[in-house]
């Protein structure tokens, strides 16, 4: 299994390396499958943020959802090791719900959820930076004049369920999750609300005449 390691703001030593690599060769247990761990070490610039300077994010890419997990600590190695504790649960996790799958031939959904109607923009970004063309390729660039750096990331995706889309977001551990329904084939976000309840909201776009005519 391959291992990509970026740093960002800093380097790193080849002990590190050792120590991270003997440290993910346990993932391959739980994701076979899998083609490659990336790894993103970020060295945090600022003296207030000493107690958690060192962030270490991990993402398994695999035939399935995406699972990542991510830490900071003031120590480059204990980051690693909460880093890889969340991993390691959330494959574990995600082992369990194949089996789970293949024995009941299916998935019940796992949360209530709410439908909220997406909010009106208010105010339109002055630029646009140019949005990176490959699955996996990262982009920042500044925000026109000012000091917002804007990352963007692309991502493949399938239509899915929301049940899934619910599912992938837990293994990524994020707040919210961005995806193509596979009943309406809108694109939709559903997101964290409080305790296990969960929200979606769904974006409604109609071709214009001006627009088709283009």
């Amino acid at each position: 299994m391959d291992i990509a390691v970026v740093a960002r703001n800093t380097e790193v030593a080849d002990r590190f390396r050792a120590h991270l690599e003997d440290k993910l060769s346990k993932v391959e247990q739980l994701a076979p499958r899998a083609r490659r761990i990336e790894v993103e070490i970020t060295k945090e610039q600022n003296p207030r943020l000493a107690d958690r300077a060192e962030r270490v994010e991990l993402t398994v890419v695999d035939r399935g959802p995406t699972i990542r997990a991510e830490a900071a600590a003031d120590d480059r190695y204990a980051a690693l090791d909460l880093a890889t504790t969340k991993l390691m649960e959330r494959l574990r996790r995600a082992r369990d719900r194949r089996k789970n799958h293949h024995r009941r031939g299916g998935a019940k959904p796992i949360a209530d959820f709410e439908e909220l109607a997406p909010e009106p923009v208010v105010e339109e970004l002055p630029t646009t930076p140019t949005p990176p063309t490959e699955p996996g390729e990262v982009v920042e660039a500044q925000l026109g004049d000012s000091p917002v750096i804007v990352r963007q990331k692309l991502h493949d995706t399938q239509p899915m369920s929301i049940d899934q889309a619910l599912y992938e977001m837990e293994l990524v551990g994020h707040p919210f999750y961005l995806f193509i329904d596979e009943e309406t084939m809108q694109p939709c976000a559903v997101y964290h609300r409080h305790g296990w309840t969960y929200g979606i909201i769904r974006l409604n776009y109609e071709v214009a005449a001006k627009d088709a005519a283009l």
